[in-house]
């Protein structure tokens, strides 16, 4: 690759990361796999970075490639869902960046619980701000999908809230 497109990849790589990783461990709850999946899009997006480069929105590109990676793995015999006790607390923004650690921390449990697809759906319409037809395209399935899918982790996340604020929290 030549060294002035080198030099842009490595200025957006910075600016992606945190984003990306952001959405990445919001979709998959694990801080180690998130940081993979960052890792493979980066490698994919590299090595199309000649011709990807020049698009109104790399940012874009990069995060259809990240929901893609993820689906990908997820379809693989060998993929399990397992969960590490010792990731159940980690939070997605950390706290020095929030005056509402407990709520976030809240947010972060109900999303977890939710299963893969809806966590996937509603992280991508709510957190990343996407389109129906946009999340419908990144998850490979149609706009009904998407909005029943997100109605349904919306509704789930609302009854686990619901659940710690009666609890007292």
């Amino acid at each position: 690759m030549r060294a002035d497109l080198e030099d842009e990849f490595r200025a957006f790589a910075t600016t992606a990361i945190p984003r990306l990783r952001r959405v990445a461990l919001a979709t998959c709850r694990d801080p180690h796999r998130a940081d993979d999946l960052v890792q493979t899009t980066l490698e994919k997006l590299y090595a199309v970075w000649p011709r990807v480069h020049g698009v109104d929105d790399p940012l874009a590109y990069a995060r259809t490639t990240l929901v893609r990676s993820l689906v990908s793995e997820q379809r693989r015999h060998w993929w399990q869902r397992e969960r590490s006790t010792a990731d159940a607390g980690h939070d997605v923004v950390s706290a020095a960046q929030t005056e509402h650690v407990e709520q976030r921390l809240d947010l972060h449990v109900a999303l977890a619980a939710l299963p893969e697809r809806q966590r996937m759906a509603v992280v991508l319409r709510h957190l990343e701000d996407l389109s129906v037809a946009e999340v419908a395209r990144l998850m490979g399935c149609s706009e009904g999908t998407v909005k029943s899918t997100t109605s349904d982790g919306l509704r789930a996340l609302r009854s686990s809230l619901e659940t710690v604020a009666g609890r007292g929290k």
